[in-house]
């Protein structure tokens, strides 16, 4: 299935490693027979937590992202760790960075963030039933958190306000699970 498009590796090399993401620089043979070179980041996976309240206002946190030298809106989120299941890195995630715990865990979807220059996916997972706790904030990890209504979410999505995909998808997916248009 679509070999006509596939490009296969040739030659392989570790091009940068850092703490937990490294670089690629593979030369790949091209579906027309001629060779070209690849950059892509590998990356361990992620989580993403879309955390709802019983009265369907959503926890959302605000974090300053370095590369982009801003304060963004996101949900819960992290990297998961080597052997470590989705679902108890969502938990884990959950807790550490809002104090929250919750009863209910259903998956929504994978996806793929940044597929021209990295392997990195995201498994997001729709959490409910929240209970709060303290929070246990990873050493130079510094957010709030806040809650805010699917609406507030999409205008904020709509005006610029909201530019992270990972929130940006998982407001959109709430949209749509709230109105019983999808479900899980």
């Amino acid at each position: 299935m679509d070999l006509h498009l596939k490009e296969i590796q040739v030659d392989s090399e570790l091009a940068y490693e850092g703490h937990f993401l490294k670089v690629h620089r593979d030369k790949v043979r091209l579906p027309d027979g001629k060779e070209s070179s690849r950059e892509y980041i590998k990356h361990p996976g992620a989580v993403v937590v879309l955390p709802v309240f019983d009265d369907g206002t959503v926890l959302l946190e605000r974090q300053f992202r370095y590369p982009l030298h801003d304060v963004f809106i996101e949900f819960p989120a992290g990297k998961i760790d080597p052997g470590e299941d989705p679902l108890e890195c969502a938990k884990r995630e959950l807790e550490e960075e809002t104090g929250y715990t919750a009863k209910e865990w259903q998956f929504v979807c994978t996806i793929h963030n940044a597929i021209a220059y990295s392997d990195e996916h995201l498994d997001i997972f729709l959490a409910r039933g929240l209970t709060a706790g303290a929070s246990k904030l990873d050493e130079g990890e510094f957010l709030e958190t806040f809650s805010a209504t699917v609406p507030e979410m999409l205008e904020w999505v709509r005006a610029g306000k909201i530019t992270d995909v990972k929130t940006v998808i998982g407001s959109f997916w709430l949209e749509k699970i709230a109105a019983s248009h999808w479900k899980l």
